[in-house]
């Protein structure tokens, strides 16, 4: 029997189980879709991806869930044994005297400025650091790359004491700028030279994440580009840096994410009372909502702090919301999954 001959027969096979199959009662169709071992097999599969999936959903979103519900009771809520979780009374109270006592706008304003200059100049230097590694064969560069990688497992704790020598009284290789040292704390200038520096926050991992990306990026395009006249810096500004705007944009969210929340960095080179910042006003209770006769004012002090959180992280949710699709993309193209 030839190849034809054997798929003839296996199609009309198959074509005279189907109209058998059509000619049959309902109740046989069924028990032969539905009561096989076959389908039991997936369905109970299915149902235990599902609830698997559920469980874990809720044990994610309900502390969010619980905090935004929170936000929204009043005193007469949480005394009253009936409400659990949705506010009987609801109210906008907590989140009004939240922006006014607890200056929320001169924080959003001053760590708005800080993040996004950070994000900015993070990004392009760890794009410029990040496409020497991967482009540019020169002695040494394992072992420049390796120190990169280094620099992303030391505890930052460790720095503390260096980083406050530094800036303290700031000067490049014992060349002062003025007849004393310079004293750079309480201003933005250590964030700038440490970001210039490639020396940041996660600066390690963004150079990581850039020289992943630029591995990928074909040489033929770059030889092209060099035959037609253009020097390495054009060639990287005009062809590199538009084929790598979503991995640029996943290392500006990060940036901008991780200075957002920052703790560390912030409260080392602000000493002082003048920078206002997001993360300092966390903890703050408005003093309008202070009430030293409330049985329950420590439960409440508990929703306002949950509120100021969220107020806090609403910004980035915002963010990435709008710029979801590139971060993806980026992490998929940077080689940091799977």
């Amino acid at each position: 029997m030839t190849k034809e001959e054997a798929k003839a027969l296996k199609k009309a096979s198959k074509q005279k189980i189907k109209v058998d199959f059509e000619r049959t009662d309902a109740w046989t169709r069924f028990r032969l879709r539905f009561l096989t071992f076959t389908f039991l097999k997936k369905a109970v599969w299915y149902i235990f991806r599902l609830v698997l999936l559920l469980g874990i959903s809720y044990v994610i979103l309900y502390p969010f869930v619980a905090k935004i519900f929170g936000s929204f009771m009043s005193p007469k809520d949480l005394v009253d044994v009936e409400v659990k979780l949705i506010p009987k009374y609801p109210t906008l109270d907590i989140y009004k005297y939240i922006i006014e006592e607890n200056r929320y706008w001169e924080a959003f304003t001053n760590t708005f400025i800080l993040s996004f200059a950070c994000a900015v100049i993070e990004t392009f230097i760890c794009s410029v650091v990040g496409y020497g590694f991967a482009k540019f064969k020169f002695k040494g560069n394992t072992a420049m790359f390796m120190c990169v990688m280094l620099s992303m497992i030391i505890p930052h704790k460790t720095l503390t004491l260096s980083y406050t020598m530094l800036f303290k009284d700031f000067n490049i290789w014992g060349i002062h700028f003025s007849s004393s040292p310079v004293n750079l704390i309480n201003t933005y200038w250590p964030f700038v030279i440490l970001c210039f520096g490639g020396l940041f926050f996660k600066n390690g991992l963004y150079i990581f994440m850039m020289r992943q990306f630029y591995k990928g990026v074909p040489d033929e395009l770059e030889e092209a580009a060099y035959i037609d006249g253009s020097g390495v810096f054009k060639t990287f500004i005009r062809i590199i840096l538009p084929l790598s705007v979503p991995m640029m944009i996943t290392v500006f969210v990060f940036s901008f994410s991780w200075q957002w929340t920052d703790t560390f960095y912030s409260g080392l080179f602000f000493t002082n009372q003048g920078n206002y910042l997001m993360p300092d006003m966390i903890q703050k209770i408005p003093p309008s909502l202070v009430d030293t006769n409330f049985v329950a004012q420590g439960l409440y002090n508990s929703c306002i702090t949950n509120t100021n959180g969220l107020l806090v992280i609403l910004p980035l949710v915002i963010i990435y919301c709008f710029l979801q699709r590139y971060i993806i993309q980026g992490i998929e193209r940077s080689g940091i999954v799977g």
